[in-house]
């Protein structure tokens, strides 16, 4: 993982949601160890309680939970969570700034399908 020191999302919240793709990927598996803060901060190269705050949001939405003297683990259910999670925030609020932006450059609604539908045949490599 990589780190953007210059992005406007904090650190902390950068590796909740990088150990968020780990689990969606299926890298971290349901009911597996996740890394401790003191791993995160070595590989990463922080402070362990920068590391700390990105796991603890993950416990406060019950993506993982501890496991006294054992450190944390996924939760059954993670995966979903963080799918409903990444629909209902993430992904509402770039199709609403990508309607915005349309509306700006007054690009259609039948344009803006066609643009969505060329970039879904792009990632599938159908052009």
């Amino acid at each position: 993982m990589i780190l953007n020191s210059d992005s406007m999302k904090p650190i902390y919240v950068q590796i909740a949601e990088w150990l968020e793709t780990e689990i969606l990927s299926g890298n971290i598996k349901r009911d597996e160890k996740v890394y401790s803060q003191y791993q995160l901060a070595e590989m990463l190269n922080i402070n362990p309680a920068t590391a700390a705050k990105g796991l603890n949001i993950l416990a406060d939405e019950n993506i993982v939970y501890k496991k006294r003297g054992l450190g944390m683990f996924v939760s059954e259910d993670a995966k979903k969570m963080i799918m409903a999670k990444r629909r209902n925030q993430t992904l509402k609020s770039l199709v609403a700034e990508l309607v915005r932006e349309a509306e700006h450059l007054q690009v259609t609604e039948e344009e803006l399908i066609e643009m969505i539908q060329e970039a879904k045949r792009d990632l599938k490599g159908d052009t």
